[in-house]
């Protein structure tokens, strides 16, 4: 089976505490790739709790973002209505509970990555896969992902092609 794992896509991600007009412009793509993907579709949910601020990446990232029930950790609702499973709620980077999901699937013939954010979320995602799965085509659709910043996503790609992820859309 052909995996899209959508990563992120989330008010505050969006158009929220850490919104960008790149993650603005994607919404269309993201929402046109889901609704023509042949294969299963998992969503990520960046989560964290209200003591946010007081974990490593809150130091690290003093912006409260995608608390648990807010309208910003919400996937954004014209996404949210093309979800057929529950989605993983992750409170880092990487999902390891996306990793096993997968390895249970024992199914797995390719999976693309989109979504927020290029430079964090997606290549950690994508990185982890491709670490459980060296034999699997991983793909990322650049016109479906936004960094923080253009060129930290595009380092970001450039990274992932270098580390046999493929890359289209660029």
């Amino acid at each position: 089976m052909k995996y899209l794992i959508v990563v992120d896509m989330q008010n505050d991600f969006i158009d929220g505490a850490l919104g960008t007009t790149e993650a603005v412009a994607i919404v269309p793509y993201v929402k046109e790739k889901i609704e023509n993907f042949e294969g299963k579709v998992l969503f990520t949910r960046d989560t964290h709790t209200i003591d946010y601020l007081s974990t490593q990446e809150g130091r690290n990232l003093p912006v409260e973002h995608c608390i648990k029930g807010t309208n910003g950790w919400q996937i954004r609702s014209e996404l949210d209505i093309l979800r057929k499973t529950e989605a993983i709620d992750k409170p880092t980077f990487g999902s390891t509970a996306l990793v096993h999901l997968l390895q249970k699937a024992e199914d797995v013939e390719a999976v693309e990555l989109i979504g927020l954010c290029t430079d964090i979320c997606v290549i950690s995602n994508a990185m982890l896969i491709k670490a459980a799965f060296p034999e699997v085509p991983v793909t990322v659709d650049a016109k479906c992902c936004a960094g923080v910043t253009p060129q930290s996503h595009q380092n970001a790609l450039d990274a992932m092609k270098m580390c046999q992820i493929r890359v289209v859309n660029e």
